[in-house]
């Protein structure tokens, strides 16, 4: 028996040295045997085209295969419940691959559920990577590698990656090259962690600040949205990992700025679409060629977006030349029957969402249930084979545009710890929250603040101490955060005694009722702001920290006011009876209608919603280390009631009541115009403009104006200026915007350093939607502006377009 059995261990060691060698054997020099058959296929060889690779595969896979091919798996903590493959997985779905799996280990902000051990150090998560990877490669038949997606607004969304301000942030530094920048470390870090795809940029355009979302928005202005948005794809995918653009389309207006389970219904005309709502789109996909676009779950004219082979195919593919592969927002086939009601049941929405065009579906729930419908479908003939070719080829396409047919691991997993999260990564970021600083209001030159004035300093409001916001769903968690009280106090040492009280609550126990039905203060909101009364009248200056919270603006948190939540108007307007100077700094995901503020407050800082260094950045600007040089990317109005109040605006839609706005007399029923204007930003210094040239007073059609113009830094301080040019179509066939912006820079100047900015305007940039819905350049006169916000025009010049 003994001998027996010494022979069976044999037998079994004999096989299972088979077995490892049969494995290792799928590696080979310069290929990957991955359907393991022990020859080089086409689509196993680096040397043949990318189209002739994807269709050798197809011919090769069957039905569950290919349909593996058309669902994400969300990762651990969210539907995966294994952090690691097991012997469970061999009958699972995904036994046969899968499209994606989304946000794998990655140590989710605000789930507890999705925190794991193979999140940090990098190299560990690298390495977990590797191994999911590896099962999906040797354990399934064909080998099919997985993309891993990750979600990245404003940073990777993983543990400790390096962490950016909130996309609204971004958005108001007006500045390309550091956003190419921020889009490169992205990139760099999902590569080196093990994701191959980046659910980043937002390419929304923001025309309602009641929207909840519109902090994760870069601006109101397509231009503007187009301009960064094309930095950040080229950024993330200059790294060989896929930029996916969200959320397309028509997604950032639903009717009444609503958000949660009502976002539907955008009132949005045909040509406004198009120009306002789709261009970004447009213009990222054709000039840096992002591998990915999600699928919005909203609908437009009726028409859910998931469902709609005119926006994923004939617009998506036909006319905008996507050639990726399209995920659908999670849950979006889903309410084609449960919300939008255009099918009957689930299996329908299936179908409708597949012929229309997506490629892999997503949502909250086991892969199957999208996988399972699909079969059935495709069994019963209901949908064709050549269309399931069709949207697993564009899957497979982006997989071997990425390389993971080539080598589907990450190479170096130890790299990772030097590759994340560097003191470059981190300057660059600091860097970007100083430049999205934006200064309101500056009365008699109170700021920057002088140390040596303000011996005793008072910081008070709730958003003083609070942190929550530098860190949200979609970015980087576990970073360390300096409030705005540790960062003035750290700023400030010895040189000065700063004390901290509340004041109040970012809401009062009735918001937002309270916003409709005031309430009288309770016995501790009256003693909260009377301590913060008593202390402010034994300083010298006063530093108000008020705004909101994640809790009040973010995914599924529209608003019906734009006020600042609860009492803190009282407590600033109680400060304010002190006599004392009030610096009030404004933390906000959106425009707020701050009209008191304003006017009775001398200096006015919008922090919005910066990252973890918020308190050290606020610090450098409010004592003059930084010179703010940030612009506002989004009209702040002066009241809901003048909603939508945007720029760019139809001629006369924002008209005012007097003689020469009103044919029928002077009108007095409504306020008038912006709080601050779109583009607006002070500075502590000065800056002149002189000398615009254009390169010609006529040109045709199809012809290039080269402009320059001359800024001038005329204070005392070092600063940026962003640099604007507008453009205006005198007259035109259809009704245009009033004017519209076609160029920024943001310039660094010295004190008395003069800089010459250029702009080249293309034929693109005149080009309007015609009669007919063309995009034509017709011919007239043009009027370029340059100046420093969309209202404070510095310099005009006209030319002619020719035919």
């Amino acid at each position: 028996m003994m001998k027996q059995g010494g022979i069976v261990l044999a037998v079994l060691l004999l096989v299972g040295t088979v077995a490892n060698a049969q494995k290792k054997s799928i590696y080979h020099k310069g290929w990957v045997d991955f359907n393991k058959n022990g020859k080089i296929d086409v689509f196993e060889d680096p040397s043949k085209p990318i189209d002739a690779r994807v269709n050798d595969l197809l011919s090769q896979m069957n039905i569950d295969e290919k349909t593996c091919q058309t669902a994400t798996l969300y990762g651990y903590g969210r539907v995966l419940k294994d952090e690691m493959p097991t012997t469970e997985w061999k009958t699972k779905i995904w036994k046969d691959g899968i499209a994606n799996i989304d946000e794998q280990l990655n140590s989710l902000p605000y789930n507890k559920k999705a925190e794991t051990q193979y999140s940090f150090p990098y190299s560990k998560h690298a390495n977990a990577i590797n191994t999911v990877q590896k099962w999906f490669v040797e354990e399934t038949r064909m080998g099919i590698p997985v993309d891993f997606t990750n979600e990245g607004i404003h940073g990777l969304c993983h543990d400790r990656a390096t962490p950016f301000p909130a996309p609204v942030n971004i958005g108001s530094t007006w500045n390309k090259e550091l956003v190419y920048r921020a889009g490169s470390t992205v990139g760099r870090e999902a590569r080196v962690l093990g994701y191959t795809n980046v659910y980043a940029p937002i390419l929304d355009v923001a025309r309602d600040p009641r929207w909840g979302r519109v902090v994760e928005c870069y601006a109101e202005d397509p231009f503007l949205i187009a301009e960064l948005g094309k930095q950040m794809t080229l950024g993330i995918q200059d790294q060989g990992v896929a930029a996916t653009l969200k959320h397309y389309a028509v997604y950032s207006v639903p009717k009444g700025g609503r958000d949660g389970q009502a976002r539907t219904d955008p009132h949005v005309a045909p040509r406004e679409m198009h120009e306002m709502f789709l261009y970004p789109f447009k213009r990222v996909i054709q000039e840096a060629k992002p591998m990915g676009i999600m699928s919005s779950y909203n609908d437009w004219d009726g028409e859910p977006i998931t469902g709609s082979y005119y926006f994923l195919t004939e617009l998506l593919r036909k006319q905008y030349g996507f050639n990726g592969y399209v995920v659908s927002d999670s849950e979006a086939v889903e309410f084609l029957s449960g919300k939008h009601h255009v099918a009957e049941d689930y299996k329908e929405a299936v179908r409708q969402s597949i012929e229309a065009g997506l490629n892999v579906r997503t949502h909250f729930t086991m892969p199957e249930n999208f996988i399972l419908p699909l079969r059935e479908l495709v069994n019963e003939g209901a949908v064709s084979m050549k269309t399931l070719d069709e949207r697993v080829g564009d899957v497979l396409r982006v997989k071997f545009k990425l390389g993971l047919f080539d080598d589907p691991y990450v190479k170096s997993p130890a790299e990772a710890d030097r590759k994340v999260n560097t003191k470059a990564d981190q300057e660059m970021a600091l860097q970007l929250n100083r430049e999205s600083m934006v200064l309101l209001k500056n009365e008699k030159n109170l700021l920057p603040l002088n140390i040596n004035n303000y011996k005793n300093i008072l910081v008070t409001g709730p958003l003083a101490t609070e942190v929550d916001y530098t860190t949200s769903r979609y970015g980087p968690s576990n970073n360390p955060i300096t409030s705005i009280l540790d960062g003035i106090k750290t700023f400030v040492g010895k040189k000065a005694n700063v004390s901290y009280s509340k004041g109040c609550e970012v809401i009062d126990a009735t918001w937002p009722e309270s916003e409709i039905i005031p309430t009288v203060l309770t016995k501790k909101e009256q003693e909260q702001i009377d301590l913060a009364v008593a202390e402010a009248k034994n300083v010298d200056v006063v530093i108000a920290v008020v705004g909101e919270t994640d809790k009040q603006v973010g995914e599924s948190k529209s608003r019906t006011g734009l006020n600042l939540p609860g009492r803190q108007l009282l407590l600033l307007q109680a400060l304010h009876a002190t006599g004392k100077p009030i610096v009030m700094v404004m933390v906000n995901g959106r425009p707020l209608t701050i009209n008191w503020e304003n006017r009775y407050l001398p200096a006015i800082l919008q922090a919005g919603f910066p990252g973890p260094s918020a308190g050290k950045v606020v610090a450098e600007t409010l004592f003059g280390e930084n010179n703010p040089g940030g612009k506002l990317t989004m009209t702040y109005p002066k009241s809901i009631g003048q909603i939508e109040l945007n720029f760019p605006f139809k001629q006369g839609s924002q008209a005012a009541q007097g003689k020469k706005d009103d044919p029928n007399g002077n009108g007095t029923t409504r306020v008038l115009g912006a709080l601050y204007p779109f583009g607006y930003g002070l500075s502590y210094t000065s800056f002149d403009y002189t000398n615009l040239q254009l390169s010609a007073k006529e040109v045709r059609q199809q012809a290039a104006v080269d402009v320059s113009v001359d800024v001038k830094n005329t204070g005392s301080r070092k600063g940026d200026e962003v640099v604007q040019l507008y453009l205006k179509d005198v007259v035109s066939s259809v009704t245009t915007y009033e004017s519209v912006l076609r160029g920024f820079e943001r310039v660094s100047l010295a004190p008395g350093e003069t800089k010459t900015v250029k702009f080249s305007l293309k034929p693109d940039d005149l080009a309007i939607l015609d009669k007919n819905m063309n995009w034509t350049v017709e011919p007239g006169k043009f009027i370029v502006m340059i100046g420093s916000s969309s209202e404070d025009i510095k310099l005009k010049k006209e030319f002619t377009v020719i035919k």
